[in-house]
């Protein structure tokens, strides 16, 4: 019999892919150790007299107070919603689904600007609270369905019989089990909070975020931007090594054998209509508010001082397709970057090397956007000035900020892709590129595109690296929305503000049709 030997048979990669493999890491990794290096220029007196200052405390405060807040409500709120979605008689829990999901569509920045435009009130703690809350809970809800989903009714039919209450089986049996995905959701929550610029710059509320932007527009500080660059950065991989640590122990397998049952939903007779309500008041202002806002706008023609070039069709049209170039442009770097590395980690999961590159392509969920870009700036300033300010640098900046999304997407349609094709080209006396590009590739495709359209989706909604990158005389849908807004012209504002919301339709659409719909079948009699 012939034998075949696939890419992972090969007991260590081949250099070359080991190599490129690296690039993702080294490019995330990069503007990190700029941020340090420029730190440690200004010398050590100087970051500590920048950093031991009354407005560091204030921001220090706000920073953490909104982030322990907003996470604390979406945890509570994304783990109710998913419960009674996925695990009661809720009517119409395909409705509510997707309902809760599609605050995703509305990017943060887009929420502000609605909640702002209805009254200057709102600006501060509670409106950045507001708009952090229903923006971010998807995050933890889509994890906790999917959780509760995936449990095995096994040890609460053991519990029930035992004696327990419903109530009682809920906190003892299911609440434990599903911790790592509310960890899980918590910590996107967090790191969200944590790096967010447009929404909490439009409310007027100052984080670090801000408070960088402004160093660096008010003259370029290095020093104090690099110093204030740290402290957030100390705070995101805080968040990344307190998760882990939290998650550790929290593993709960299924050990026996057979087809795992659908569990029964826990009936709560006329209960179940109190939390309409509730659900629908979350849809109401999550989504309603910003959409109903928008489209107000759009009828308010006169009340913004704008010219008629600005609000010609053609300007809407030139932003969008400005946005909607650079999307795909960036879809496809990060695209070509992440998948030797996705290959590496798919095919050859114990190789020594892999488990580092992987996570150092990881830690750009804990590195701001505001911190890349800036770090990008001082190093093609100084290193290579052809590149600032130019297309191919925002495109290397997308690519850092949203390698997860393509990982995520490509190492998961790679593990589900047939060996045995790959095997047989090997046999043929391919090499690992040629397999790669020729089998692996194609057989992979369907998971390219989705990870495709959500980098393409994230780019597009994009607004902190956006400004600070961006050749001059690019205009965005974002950068369009940011410039009006700030002026307070609400009103030109708006009809970007809806492309860019019709554009992040497609992701929540995606979203919920992977991870939303309920897959419960519930007698809704009595």
């Amino acid at each position: 019999m012939t034998s075949f030997r696939a890419l992972s048979a090969v007991p260590r990669p081949p250099l070359g892919l080991v190599l490129i493999s690296a690039i993702p890491a080294a490019l995330v990794l990069l503007p990190i150790g700029i941020t340090l290096a420029d730190a440690a220029a200004a010398g050590g007196r100087q970051v500590i007299d920048l950093v031991w200052r009354p407005l560091v405390g204030v921001l220090l405060l706000n920073t953490v107070m909104l982030t322990v807040t907003a996470a604390t409500c979406c945890i509570a709120l994304g783990t109710i919603a998913a419960f009674l979605i996925e695990r009661t008689d809720l009517p119409g829990r395909s409705v509510w689904a997707v309902l809760a999901v599609a605050p995703l569509a509305v990017p943060a920045f887009v929420a502000s600007y609605a909640w702002v435009s209805i009254s200057p009130d709102l600006e501060g703690f509670g409106g950045a609270l507001i708009v952090t809350v229903f923006a971010y809970t998807p995050l933890v809800y889509l994890p906790v369905a999917a959780a509760l989903r995936g449990l095995d009714p096994a040890l609460e039919d053991s519990a029930r019989a035992l004696g327990d209450t419903p109530w009682r089986c809920i906190r003892r049996i299911i609440l434990p089990q599903l911790r790592p995905a509310i960890l899980g959701g918590a910590l996107l929550v967090a790191l969200n909070a944590l790096i967010e610029f447009g929404a909490f710059a439009l409310m007027r509320f100052r984080t670090f975020t801000t408070e960088i932007y402004a160093a660096y527009r008010s003259g370029f500080d290095g020093a104090e931007a690099a110093a204030l660059a740290i402290i957030l950065l100390i705070f995101c991989l805080a968040c990344l090594a307190a998760e882990a640590a939290l998650r550790r122990d929290a593993h709960y397998a299924r050990i026996g054998k057979g087809t795992r049952r659908q569990a029964a939903p826990y009936r709560f007779g006329r209960w179940r209509w109190a939390a309409i309500p509730g659900f629908a008041l979350f849809a109401f202002l999550s989504l309603c508010v910003p959409i109903l806002t928008v489209l107000f706008w759009l009828t308010q023609h006169g009340a913004a001082a704008i010219t008629p070039d600005e609000a010609s069709p053609r300007a809407l049209l030139m932003a969008t397709l400005s946005t909607v170039e650079l999307g795909a442009g960036a879809a496809l770097l990060t695209l070509i970057l992440a998948l030797p590395l996705a290959v590496l980690s798919a095919r050859w999961p114990r190789f020594r090397l892999t488990a580092p590159l992987e996570r150092g392509a990881w830690l750009a969920q804990g590195v701001p956007g505001i911190v890349i870009a800036l770090a990008l700036i001082t190093a093609t300033v100084r290193a290579v000035p052809a590149l600032y300010e130019s297309t191919l640098l925002l495109l290397i900046a997308y690519a850092i900020l949203f390698m997860p999304y393509a990982l995520v997407g490509i190492r998961a349609a790679l593990l589900q892709a047939d060996r045995r094709l790959e095997e047989a080209a090997r046999s043929l006396g391919s090499n690992w590129f040629q397999v790669l590009w020729q089998v692996t590739v194609p057989l992979a495709a369907p998971g390219f595109g989705a990870a495709a359209a959500l980098v393409f989706i994230a780019v597009s909604t994009e607004l902190t690296a956006t400004l600070l990158l961006a050749p001059i005389g690019t205009e965005t849908l974002a950068i369009r929305i940011w410039g009006d807004t700030s002026t307070l012209a609400f009103a030109a504002a708006a009809p970007y503000a809806a492309v860019l919301i019709a554009l992040s339709m497609t992701a929540s659409w995606l979203l919920a049709r992977r991870f939303g719909f309920t897959s419960l079948r519930v007698d809704f009699g009595d």
